[in-house]
């Protein structure tokens, strides 16, 4: 619908909800996580059946044909791809177009945008419609921009559903502040909203998690004279099922009855799948209730078939049966599918004796089951152990007529595997084409980690061989986890050449998989090994990440090959790589190890260029305290004290427990000092320890004092420095009438002056 907006001049003002947060953009990324559901009001048609003609005509083929070699294109197929166009028809123009798109909704903009440039070619409304409702369905939001501004430009027909599709585009790409601007640029535009736009805004802001908004939203509509169908109703409904509030839902029902909107049972059904996923069946028959007597909607098969398989699905088998048997009485027809919800559901819990009886019931009933039924059954016997029925199961399968399939074979396998009989297991696939069935990737990926974690990684590797003959390819994880255990057994070259072999093979190996077997190497000392697997990785084109370069990093440094070390470092720092908390701490393992400290802190200083890390002085000083290299982290006191923070606290703390481990009480009490200075507040049962251990030392200068600076800041009574000043004087002076001697010569290092 086109119009100028003279009732409402401030029509889509009033629709625009408020500023959003700052948090919008995050909180958008829902939309652009999972697939956006449109109302029903604004969901496209199926393929018409006159578009399915035009899309097997000789002219959109021939066309199609030659866009497919747009790679190698030349004036001449240019000029016959152009001669093509003049004779399309619009709707075979549009069947092109969805061809491609097929394939890459981007393919089909660039076919969109040099047919435009064309001479004496105008893309009709249609195309324009077309184009824009296949970029809808993508996040390409700037190619969809581009045709609605071409639209309004030049004039072309256009109104809200065309909006719509702009703003989904924006909404899917996870743009939320985008896609609420749309109706701006309607205003702009002069074009009047209807309900199914509005219904598009409240959709987009409901799966972006902003139900506040969405009601907000719907309560502008209401200002504008545009009333809520049930198409918004289910939308703010299914948002406020996904933000848990039953009650606004209870309530918003309600409402519906009272403005002249009855729900729909897509409105029940929302509701009832949320709160079948709470196992609240008391509310669901209770909303079945009034589903009949207030909206005159009488449960039927399909919503029984709906209440069965969401309780199943998550687990509530018995709720489940129970509507299952309550349908069967109402003589509302339950088929295999129904049934073989409930059998799964049993499966998965491990209740194999009441998933054994409801087939029974099947088949006496004359509902036969399936190979899905029977493939539950066999793989829930493979879960809990029990081989010997699951194999008992499969000839009752045959038995009844019902042929084994790929999936029951691979669940009988998956057991074994589990049985810690992967040998049988490997029996049974070999013998597969004797049994009538082939094998998927899936079964053999099952054997091979059946064979890794029994410890067999010949066998796994002989699994991976026949997999690749037979044309299938393990994925980059499955060739990482068998890599590994190869590794952790010492066995790394037989990994490097396992990993060459896949790649030869033509699987896809990527960084990870190098940076195993690097490490590996490097676990056996064979750092030359190492070294040369990652020139191999610059060569084949891949290029190391910072877990890579954390691992040849580490095995230079343990082998105290730090110059080299320190190159790759500085590497990885220029080729932008920013260092994580893990290339920290080796970095400043190895280095203290070695005693490096002057080219540690220089690395440092280069590293933190590219990335912050306030605790890095405070991890170098506890690491020279852990080696006892006390004299080294003392010097390095003064960086900590910089921020004076709860963590450069504890820093000081292991401190001044590693001076007064190596009997230095003089220096733990030079540490509380310059603490005391900085406002930082010691522990004070640690300066007791410092205390006691001076006056043991007969340091009559220093003995005290930190106890006094508690009680100078209030955080020691008067009575106990009293008592503690006391003890130590008879202490000291019983001391010196045995052993007559000096404070002077008792006092080895003189300590800080307050």
């Amino acid at each position: 619908m086109t119009g100028r907006v003279t009732k409402y001049p401030s029509l889509l003002l009033l629709l625009q909800p408020r500023r959003l947060c700052t948090t919008a953009a995050s909180s958008s990324s829902a939309a652009a996580a999972g697939e956006l559901d449109l109302p029903s009001s604004a969901k496209e048609l199926p393929l018409d059946d006159d578009l399915a003609e035009e899309s097997r005509s000789r002219l959109v083929r021939d066309t199609c044909k030659l866009l497919e070699l747009r790679g190698s294109w030349t004036p001449k197929l240019e000029a016959q791809l152009r001669h093509l166009l003049r004779v399309l028809s619009p709707p075979q123009v549009r069947a092109v177009l969805r061809a491609q798109a097929q394939g890459d909704a981007r393919a089909a903009f660039e076919f969109f945008r040099w047919a435009d440039r064309q001479w004496r070619y105008r893309h009709a409304p249609e195309v324009f419609d077309e184009m824009l409702s296949l970029l809808s369905r993508t996040r390409l939001h700037d190619p969809a921009r581009r045709v609605m501004r071409l639209m309004i430009r030049r004039g072309v027909r256009h109104g809200p559903r065309q909006f719509a599709h702009l703003m989904l585009s924006y909404s899917r790409a996870g743009k939320l502040r985008s896609a609420m601007r749309v109706l701006q640029v309607m205003q702009k535009d002069g074009c009047a909203p209807d309900i199914s736009i509005c219904n598009v805004a409240v959709n987009v802001l409901v799966v972006a998690g902003r139900v506040d908004k969405a009601l907000e939203f719907a309560d502008r509509m209401r200002r504008v004279e545009v009333e809520p169908d049930v198409a918004t109703y289910n939308c703010l409904i299914k948002g406020l099922c996904s933000a848990r509030r039953v009650v606004e839902v209870t309530e918003m029902i309600g409402a519906m009855l009272q403005n002249g909107c009855p729900p729909d049972k897509i409105t029940y059904y929302t509701v009832m799948g949320f709160l079948c996923k709470e196992k609240r069946v008391a509310e669901v028959r209770t909303l079945l209730e009034k589903m009949r007597n207030d909206a005159g909607l009488f449960p039927d098969q399909v919503t029984y078939n709906m209440l069965i398989h969401v309780l199943a699905k998550h687990g509530h088998a018995d709720e489940a049966l129970e509507f299952l048997r309550e349908s069967e009485e109402k003589r509302l027809r339950v088929d295999e599918v129904g049934y073989s919800a409930v059998v799964h559901s049993f499966c998965l819990n491990g209740r194999m004796v009441e998933a054994k009886e409801i087939v029974g019931e099947m088949i006496t009933k004359g509902c036969h089951p399936d190979v899905v039924t029977y493939s539950a059954v066999v793989d829930g016997f493979c879960r809990i152990g029990e081989i010997d029925q699951a194999r008992k199961m499969m000839k009752h399968m045959y038995k009844n007529g019902c042929k084994p399939n790929i999936v029951t074979h691979t669940a009988l396998l998956n057991g074994l595997c589990k049985a810690r009989k992967s040998s049988e297991a490997w029996e049974l696939l070999n013998n597969s084409a004797e049994e009538w069935w082939t094998p998927s990737d899936i079964t053999y990926s099952v054997v091979m980690h059946g064979f890794r974690r029994e410890g067999k990684l010949k066998e796994s590797c002989d699994v991976v061989a026949q997999m690749l003959q037979k044309g299938f390819f393990p994925t980059t994880v499955e060739i990482n986890l068998l890599i590994h255990a190869l590794c952790k057994e010492g066995k790394s070259a037989e990994a490097k050449d396992f990993m060459e072999q896949c790649q030869s093979k033509g699987c896809t190996i990527n960084v990870v998989n190098f940076t195993t077997v690097i490490h590996g190497f490097s676990r056996q000392g064979d750092l030359e090994s190492a070294l040369s697997l990652l020139d191999d990785l610059y060569l084949s084109n891949r290029h190391p990440d910072v877990v890579t370069y954390t691992v040849v990093v580490n095995a230079l440094g343990k082998k105290g090959r730090l110059k080299e070390s320190t190159a790759l470092v500085e590497k990885m720092l220029n080729r932008g790589i920013v260092p994580t908390l893990v290339t920290y701490r080796t970095v400043i393992h190895r280095y203290c190890e070695k005693g490096a400290v002057e080219e540690l802190l220089i690395l440092l200083d280069k590293m933190l260029l590219r990335q912050e890390l306030k605790s890095v002085y405070n991890q170098v000083i506890e690491k020279l305290c852990a080696l006892g290299k006390l004299d080294e982290a003392y010097s390095l006191l003064a960086k900590v004290l910089r921020t004076a923070s709860q963590r450069d606290a504890q820093t000081c703390h292991i401190l001044m427990e590693s001076f007064l481990n190596r009997g230095l009480a003089i220096q733990s009490y030079n540490v509380a000092c310059r603490m005391f200075r900085r406002n930082l507040i010691p522990d004070i049962k640690l300066c007791q320890k410092v205390d006691n251990q001076l006056t043991l030392e007969k340091q009559e200068t220093a003995a005290g004092k930190l106890i006094v600076k508690f009680v100078e800041r209030g955080l020691l009574k008067q009575e106990t420095i009293r008592c503690i000043t006391c003890w130590k004087v008879i202490h000291f002076l019983l001391d010196a009438t045995q052993y007559p001697c000096t404070f002077q010569q008792l006092i080895h290092t003189q300590p800080i002056d307050w």
